[in-house]
């Protein structure tokens, strides 16, 4: 029996407390992540972390690998080869709602087992979105299937997602085996994508609600009563001055925005112009319907009743974008306010709506609305700013409006960013280097060969990433160092001898999965593959497949928009609710444990 320590104690007491704060999002789980080495190495004495033990996670082989998966990915990305497929799938789908379906988790699951699947949902989007309002979809019922595809294809090879990496490092420290190869995932990988591709395809389109409906970006944030058109007659006072002067003191004063000025044939940005304004302009606007006739009233302006706005009118070729942003969890803007934000000077941009998380819709008073990661902003801006936009770290634009001003012809350094990536792939496969130097050597050889910039290898990186997976894998470590491992084996252990090893092994599955939908995958893996691979050996089963059960378990995390980064990427351009995740995910994640248990014991038993 092993006896419970104070050391022990401690360290479950971290881990308690990191869960919590994990769930909670008190802070961000990159800065808890900090937090946690340095708990770890003050309380050495306890935790048995010392300084090198507690900073181990940067030297990490999954962590280094990460990094540079980051990297590749960008490289590959930047070839345009993604955005290409989008004129593929929109030919192929014809209009066809199934065919769009099939067309987008068939593209996305291998890819995402290739490249890291969170810039591939970021790239696919604005291109399914757009595609949905071609073929007269609702994208409601294309992005929760975009992020599960992305999901489920990561488990297809070891650089499919960080998981893979992080658990592979863990089985080889645990068992002193070697770390999992580049295809050992590849056999099980394709039995999870193809069932849980036939579920997205049967199953989850009865599941899925209707939350968008079809048709423009403006019905959808339901902008239309908040926006009019008034025309200046030549007796306004507003007559002769400059047209920025009187968009800033709108907005200032009665928190209407002028969005647009149309000259005759001319459209132009009053916010963005040096033009003075003329009498028979006509002003497209954005405020309360109250609070507009009250501007009419001041500035003796005539209400153009029977005027309406469409998308069209707000996204013109004539420098003019009408974009959808969502705020990404490693955004700096969280927990700041639009106001303080200051999106209108920093970004030249006018906030038209918002979508929180909740699903709440915020269509007026925007400066006191605090950002929060999840939330949806639909803005109005140039097509410079609209291509700044896309390069932000605080923003992933996810409509097409900007979409149209990328060159979408494939880059003239597209072989040699696919066949960098194959040589990294390939010569991990074979054992003829380790993967962290293969992919390290990639990221060099994509510099030297003009694939990308140096600067663009580093801007490709989640850094909130790196310090989450630096932070939990000595967590990991102290749970093994002070014996918290073995008593949680043991305890584990007893109660499995009542269960037969298989019904053990999808208890694993099952605790893993749901664990990753309140805290990080990386994080559950990290805290829950020793335990398993502790109890294998107590049961005298194979460690191997139980590494696996936990490893494909922390890629399903789909019943909470909070458990997997793409799932939040998709949750606000979806127009979904919480309990979305829960009515779609829940059957495919249970589903999937047995499906992997059985795959596991036919493939390689246990």
């Amino acid at each position: 029996m092993v006896a419970v320590t104070l050391g022990m104690l401690v360290v479950f007491a971290l881990v308690v407390v990191t869960m919590v704060l994990f769930v909670t999002e008190t802070f961000p789980p990159d800065v808890t992540a900090i937090g946690v080495i340095v708990a770890l190495v003050v309380l050495e004495p306890w935790t048995q972390v010392d300084l090198q033990t507690g900073l181990s996670g940067f030297s990490s082989t999954a962590t280094i690998t990460v990094l540079a998966m980051y990297a590749l990915s960008e490289g590959i990305q930047n070839t345009g080869a993604i955005r290409l497929l989008g004129d593929a799938v929109s030919k192929f789908a014809h209009g066809s709602e199934s065919r769009l379906l099939g067309a987008i988790i068939g593209l996305t699951g291998p890819i995402a087992g290739i490249i890291n699947n969170a810039p591939v949902v970021a790239v696919f989007i604005p291109m399914v979105s757009d595609l949905a309002d071609e073929a007269a979809v609702s994208p409601s019922k294309l992005l929760i299937p975009l992020s599960y595809a992305a999901m489920l294809g990561g488990t297809l090879t070891l650089i499919g997602t960080a998981t893979n990496l992080v658990a592979s490092e863990a089985y080889a420290t645990a068992t002193g085996e070697p770390p999992f190869s580049m295809f050992v995932f590849t056999p099980l990988g394709v039995l999870v994508l193809v069932v849980g591709g036939i579920y997205l395809l049967t199953v989850a389109p009865h599941l899925i609600p209707e939350r968008i409906a079809p048709g423009s970006r403006t019905a959808s944030y339901g902008v239309q009563p908040f926006l009019a058109r008034v025309l200046i007659p030549s007796r306004s006072p507003l007559v002769g001055s400059p047209a920025k002067e009187v968009a800033d003191d709108a907005h200032r004063d009665l928190n209407v925005d002028i969005l647009d000025v149309l000259r005759g044939q001319t459209h132009f940005i009053a916010t963005d112009s040096d033009r003075d304004v003329e009498g028979r302009d006509i002003l497209t606007v954005r405020g309360d319907p109250a609070t507009i006739r009250e501007f009419c009233r001041l500035a003796d302006l005539r209400f153009l009743p029977r005027a309406s706005v469409t998308d069209a009118e707000l996204d013109r070729p004539e420098r003019v974008a009408l974009v959808e942003l969502v705020v990404p969890r490693e955004s700096g803007l969280i927990g700041e306010t639009i106001g303080d934000a200051r999106l209108r000077e920093r970004y030249d941009a006018t906030v038209l709506a918002v979508r929180r998380r909740g699903g709440e819709l915020v269509r007026e008073h925007f400066r006191d609305v605090e950002l929060q990661a999840g939330d949806s902003l639909l803005l109005q801006t140039t097509d410079e700013t609209a291509r700044y936009l896309r390069e932000s770290d605080d923003f992933v634009v996810t409509s097409e409006a900007a979409e149209e001003l990328i060159d979408t012809q494939l880059s003239p350094t597209a072989f040699r960013a696919f066949a960098i990536v194959a040589a990294v792939i390939g010569l991990a496969a074979i054992g003829a280097v380790p993967i962290a130097v293969a992919a390290l050597g990639g990221v060099a050889v994509m510099v030297a060969m003009d694939v990308l910039s140096a600067s663009e290898a580093y801007d490709a990186v989640s850094w909130n990433v790196i310090f989450l997976l630096a932070g939990v894998i000595p967590l990991g470590r102290a749970l093994q160092l002070t014996g918290g491992v073995a008593l949680l084996g043991e305890l584990v252990g007893v109660t499995a001898t009542v269960l037969p090893e298989l019904a053990v092994l999808a208890l694993f599955y099952i605790l893993t999965g749901l664990l990753s939908n309140v805290i990080t995958p990386v994080a559950s893996v990290v805290l829950i593959i020793p335990v398993a691979i502790d109890t294998a050996f107590r049961l005298g089963a194979d460690p191997f497949g139980f590494a696996i059960a936990v490893t494909f378990a922390g890629s399903t995390a789909f019943m909470t928009p909070i458990g997997y980064q793409t799932n939040l990427m998709v949750y606000g351009p979806g127009g979904y609710r919480f309990t979305d995740y829960l009515r779609v995910g829940a059957p495919l994640q249970f589903l999937l444990a047995a499906v992997t248990t059985f795959g596991i014991d036919l493939l390689w038993g246990i």
